[in-house]
């Protein structure tokens, strides 16, 4: 019988903060698998209790430096929901198109720095773009494109300062984003080169039976509306969200685990949203995923970096259509007058699913707060994947088995801001 041990990750970098992995190996199967966060907790639904509802916005942009516009859309729709007022048809145009940005910029950086090298044998992405720099050279100015979106809606690249409760403080004009048309242009064609260089990549054999859960929309490939669906039949608006999903305290994480109320877990993010919304693609993005070798659903977890690059590719497809018909909003907001009352409401972060809550006292001010990330909501999944990987590869050699254990990481986009090497990884023999 082969000796026991233990695979055990000291540090791993994620954007939510610093955590572990270990995974012990005993009497021919996995044991026990356990995403570690041990970073303490940053408070953020604590620290926004007596803060105005106007305030919630910009709080918690600062959750994170990749995706501020999904935690800044997840806020500003919650407080417009508590007080029933709905925005106008070219502010609702504007958010997608922030959106979009958000999602190109987010994908293009995981995709091409911090995926990719797992599947072509590389270190980081410094040591592909040594032997591939027309390809990184490419990503990194695809990954611009989205920055720029960013910063013509939202006035920066990072954690913007245009957006407010009921809208936008200034609008763009139309030269600024007819201004964007050309490189989206070349963007369109950078997107499609990007999916046929993924699509390439050595998948492992590794389908697995997810409850996917994500938005879907009447009409739209889903950002931040519609109601929340699920593979296993769940059609909810957005206030019913915590009747069919808890989040509870495990021993090894800081962090807390979101799971079903009747048991399980469950999963967010491209794969999710694509196998939820595939008919919710323009038609000519949905003939790329074909060709890229993706059916109507994809429950591969490895090839979810191929997902990503076709949601890049609907971004630049939706950026287009977006400034192409734009009208600036006149007013660039809806005057919300504050009063009592909670307002509910998810979007889709790159990573996935985002749920929001506030209770708000009559003058405003914030008297609960609840926010369930993306991560949050993947953690037991994450383990799962691990277990089910582990189990039938446990005689692969240990250096092997290690980096096919970050794979299964990051396939779910832990948004590490360098291109270092993720793990660290030491192999314990009891």
């Amino acid at each position: 019988m082969a000796a026991a041990r233990t695979i055990r990750v000291s540090a791993l970098a994620r954007v939510e903060g610093e955590g572990g992995l270990t995974i012990r190996l005993a009497n021919g199967k996995v044991e026990t698998v356990q995403l570690s966060i041990y970073e303490p907790p940053r408070l953020f639904e604590a620290l926004l209790r007596g803060r105005r509802s106007t305030e919630a916005p910009d709080i918690t942009a600062r959750i994170c430096g990749i995706c501020p516009v999904a935690y800044q859309m997840s806020a500003v729709h919650a407080m417009e929901a508590a007080a029933g007022v709905a925005v106008s048809e070219p502010i609702r145009q504007l958010r997608r198109l922030l959106y979009c940005g958000e999602w190109i910029e987010s994908h293009v950086l995981h995709i091409a720095m911090l995926h990719a090298p797992d599947f072509l044998g590389y270190e980081s992405g410094l040591h592909l773009a040594k032997d591939h720099p027309t390809i990184v050279e490419r990503s990194l100015r695809l990954k611009k494109m989205g920055n720029e979106i960013v910063t013509a809606v939202g006035g920066r690249e990072i954690h913007p300062i245009n957006v407010r409760v009921g809208g936008f403080y200034r609008a763009p004009g139309r030269p600024a984003l007819e201004a964007l048309l050309p490189k989206l242009d070349w963007a369109a064609d950078a997107a499609v080169a990007t999916l046929k260089w993924v699509a390439g990549f050595e998948f492992p054999d590794f389908e697995q039976d997810y409850d996917f859960v994500a938005l879907r929309h009447p009409s739209e490939y889903p950002f931040s509306e519609g109601r929340i669906v699920s593979s296993s039949g769940l059609d909810l608006p957005f206030a019913e969200f915590e009747q069919h999903f808890v989040e509870e305290q495990v021993p090894h994480s800081n962090a807390l685990h979101s799971r079903k109320v009747t048991g399980g877990g469950y999963h967010v993010g491209p794969l999710a949203r694509y196998s939820l919304n595939f008919d919710r693609l323009p038609l000519a993005v949905q003939a790329a995923a074909r060709g890229a070798g993706l059916g109507t659903v994809e429950r591969n977890p490895f090839r979810s970096i191929v997902v990503r690059a076709v949601e890049v590719l609907y971004a630049v497809h939706e950026a287009r259509r977006i400034i192409a018909a734009y009208q600036p909003p006149d007013p660039p907001f809806t005057e919300i007058v504050p009063h009592a009352g909670t307002g509910a409401w998810a979007t889709e972060a790159p990573r996935g699913l985002l749920y929001h809550r506030y209770r708000l006292a009559g003058d405003g001010l914030i008297e609960e707060a609840r926010i369930v990330p993306p991560t949050s909501q993947n953690q037991g999944t994450i383990e799962g994947d691990l277990r089910n990987f582990v189990t039938p590869r446990m005689s692969l050699p240990e250096a092997e088995l290690t980096w096919r254990c970050e794979q299964a990481v990051r396939n779910y986009d832990p948004c590490i801001s360098c291109a270092t090497h993720f793990l660290k990884l030491t192999v314990v023999h009891a």
